[in-house]
């Protein structure tokens, strides 16, 4: 009897956690195909695409191109599905564009003997839930997609839509299904997370409490959120032993102009009596910013130094100003020189980093996902979301570690056990 052997996929997955979510939903939904981890020995390759900016587009497509003259079939897939699909179809860079919404039918996509542009909506929420998850001991759950807001630097609402919510039966029923097999932390990711439930006459915090009650769960991570959508139903679950110590809470930017230029819809007098109301509770705290927007000034730069020194931040993902095609702020004068941009980052950095480093000599107890194992050490993310690297000879992989006493260095802390 001769077996026939299945065709090999490899997912190539760029940008955040809302496609790491989405290439195991995808991965889910593989029925005559065989997944793996090794993209050379793979014969259809799916990019899950990230469009936020333009040097995203190019490294995607870099990626594609090399792919390419490697002879692989690519099928792509992500927000650049819905920004770049059809050119890149129309120039025969990829075999098949599949849009969100039609995610759900990747597998009788790739059946397809000829090349396909499957985009569908970006109104739809998919409700399949995800029963695993591939070399992972947490677990990504999207609760929500799409963005109403309107930043003059972002594409993202054009790609992904407006702000839907999962219904909160179908987050039930999938956190159930992998707190069974063995998941206990969870983080709750969408395109804009802290929008939950505007559309269904309900809140993230009203969704979070009823989550904590699922047996099995341990922790639950939240992705990025807005400083407005952290509401009275929100607060009431501060204090709660099953919440992440970690909140990330973009703010792009500390300057007043600076944030009416980019459209966005807070305020730094609020943000800073925000975090310092959640740095009281013990939270480490994040944000977003960007540097070397257009009309950032040496003035406004100044001035935005100044406050951003007042946050009690530990955490931070900034970046330079990167001109996204199609937006607002790609028409906008008043460039930021290259080098000035990048300058401004390493300041933030360094700040943040001293402000890490204080914040960790100070904790005496640490609650610690192992997650994997690098050379010599076991490494996860404890409660306030900072690495910590342990020694031992014990297997440690996926277990829960408890930690009273560590060394706190400049890349994480240390500990043998």
């Amino acid at each position: 009897m001769t077996i026939t052997q299945r065709p090999k996929v490899f997912f190539k997955t760029f940008g955040c956690r809302t496609n790491i979510y989405d290439t195991e939903f995808m991965m889910g939904r593989l029925k005559e195909f065989e997944i793996t981890n090794n993209e050379c020995e793979a014969g259809v390759i799916v990019v899950n695409s990230c469009t936020v900016t333009n040097g995203a587009d190019s490294g995607v497509r870099n990626y594609i191109s090399r792919q390419n003259r490697n002879g692989k079939k690519i099928i792509f897939a992500g927000c650049g599905a819905e920004t770049r699909g059809a050119e890149l179809f129309s120039q025969t860079k990829v075999f098949g564009v599949i849009g969100h919404k039609e995610k759900e039918n990747i597998n009788e996509l790739l059946l397809s003997p000829a090349p396909f542009q499957k985009l569908g909506t970006i109104t739809a929420m998919p409700k399949q839930p995800i029963k695993t998850y591939h070399n992972r001991c947490k677990a990504f759950i999207k609760i929500q997609e799409g963005c109403d807001f309107s930043c003059s630097y972002c594409i993202i609402p054009q790609a992904r839509g407006k702000a839907r919510s999962q219904d909160e039966s179908n987050i039930i029923e999938e956190i159930t299904s992998l707190t069974n097999i063995g998941y206990k932390e969870f983080v709750l990711t969408g395109t804009n997370t802290g929008s939950y439930g505007k559309d269904k006459g309900t809140a993230l915090g009203a969704l979070l409490k009823k989550l904590s009650k699922i047996n099995g769960v341990k922790r639950i991570r939240l992705g990025s959120i807005e400083p407005v959508q952290i509401d009275e139903s929100f607060r009431e679950i501060l204090n709660e032993s099953w919440l992440e110590r970690h909140l990330h809470i973009a703010i792009q930017h500390t300057d007043e102009r600076m944030l009416k230029i980019m459209r966005r819809r807070n305020n730094f007098k609020r943000d800073l009596a925000l975090f310092e109301e959640l740095s009281s509770l013990g939270f480490a705290l994040g944000t977003d910013f960007i540097v070397g927007h257009p009309g950032e000034s040496e003035e406004i730069w100044q001035n935005a130094l100044v406050n951003f020194k007042k946050l009690p931040l530990t955490h931070l993902h900034a970046f330079c100003y990167s001109k996204r095609d199609g937006t607002l702020s790609a028409n906008m004068k008043q460039i930021v020189n290259g080098s000035n941009a990048k300058s401004r980052l390493k300041e933030l950095q360094s700040i943040v980093s001293q402000n890490n480093f204080d914040f960790r000599q100070k904790k005496t107890f640490l609650e610690v996902l192992i997650e994997e194992k690098k050379g010599d050490f076991y490494t996860g993310f404890d409660q306030f979301y900072n690495r910590i690297f342990l020694k031992t000879s014990q297997d440690l992989s996926g277990k829960w570690i408890n930690v009273d006493k560590y060394e706190a260095k400049r890349e994480g802390n240390y500990a043998a056990f």
